[in-house]
């Protein structure tokens, strides 16, 4: 513009501004409950925040006046765009050289001490990394069905064309997928003070190389599963007690190093080596029994861990 066309009115350029500004503020009161979704039905953190992103790039570019429900409306956008991303990755999976046997989602990591209040939102339904891992498995519109009427409430007929299935089919789905996590993720011991003990019996009969201890802490039934990264060549499934303890005898030497942590809301640890985490163990405990041990050791992904919350070693 070269300047010789009239100016502009002031109160133009200040309604626009404050147009945007309102809808933003509205959008921060849903941000928390959309990362909570997305973190459920992905798994990343990263992907979780790009699709809570891709939420508000969406509604910045929608005529809000005309939206009655601002938090369902959100909620159904994000789950749209994390239902692209799980069918994205599972076109990818359908590549042999993309298969992995297992892979542990991003891990939170808080201290037993101090409640992140940020976190105590993500883990509201006591999420803990084991059905998450179960939750891998998954198809997207189980995975979505689940998430969205177990955890957050979200009616069958409001899901339904979210899948293009019927309310009655999206009912189904969700069932089916409810059977799969509770064979395969138990719900853990609510005491936290209980779970504690029985991951500290692990790692002292680890460090002892008592076999026979780590045995007795573990149920008959355990389950290890290690992901290490490198395109799942490193992941590693082991099943039964014996099997498991091991393993588990190769910890022994990593316990100097074993930092104690909340994992997922449960109980677990940290290794922390040189100011460095080299490994994340999260436990499922029931009934003072170990029935599940989830590890990521994907150095990639460790790099980005946040250790600020990690309680003081010992």
């Amino acid at each position: 513009m070269d300047g010789s066309s009239s100016p502009t009115p002031p109160q133009a350029p200040a309604a626009a501004p404050e147009v945007t500004a309102s809808l933003a503020e509205r959008f921060e009161e849903h941000r928390s409950h959309l990362r909570a979704v997305s973190y459920r039905m992905l798994g990343s953190l990263s992907e979780a925040d790009d699709a809570v992103q891709e939420a508000w790039l969406r509604l910045d570019r929608t005529d809000a006046s005309g939206i009655e429900n601002l938090g369902g409306w959100l909620t159904t956008v994000v789950s749209r765009v994390c239902l692209n991303l799980l069918r994205s990755r599972e076109q990818r999976r359908e590549d042999p050289m993309e298969r992995a046997e297992t892979r542990i989602p991003d891990p939170l990591i808080g201290s037993e001490r101090r409640i992140d209040p940020e976190q105590e939102v993500l883990l509201a339904d006591s999420v803990g990394l084991a059905l998450m891992v179960v939750m891998e498995s998954l198809s997207p519109a189980e995975r979505l069905a689940l998430v969205l009427h177990d955890m957050f409430a979200v009616p069958f007929d409001e899901i339904a064309p979210l899948i293009e299935k019927t309310s009655a089919a999206t009912r189904q789905l969700a069932t089916r997928a409810r059977r799969k996590v509770q064979g395969q993720a138990p719900a853990p011991d609510p005491d936290l003070g209980r779970q504690r003990e029985a991951v500290d019996a692990f790692f002292a009969a680890a460090r002892d190389g008592r076999f026979e201890a780590l045995v007795s802490v573990l149920d008959p039934d355990v389950v290890l599963r290690s992901d290490g990264g490198v395109g799942g060549a490193l992941t590693v499934v082991l099943n039964g007690a014996r099997t498991v303890a091991g393993q588990a005898v190769t910890y022994g030497s990593l316990t100097p190093f074993v930092r104690p942590a909340l994992i997922n809301g449960a109980a677990g640890v940290v290794v922390v080596r040189k100011d460095r985490a080299v490994s994340v163990m999260a436990f499922t405990v029931v009934g003072g029994k170990i029935v599940a041990i989830d590890v990521l050791s994907d150095p990639e992904r460790l790099k980005s861990l946040d250790l600020t919350a990690l309680d003081p070693q010992g």
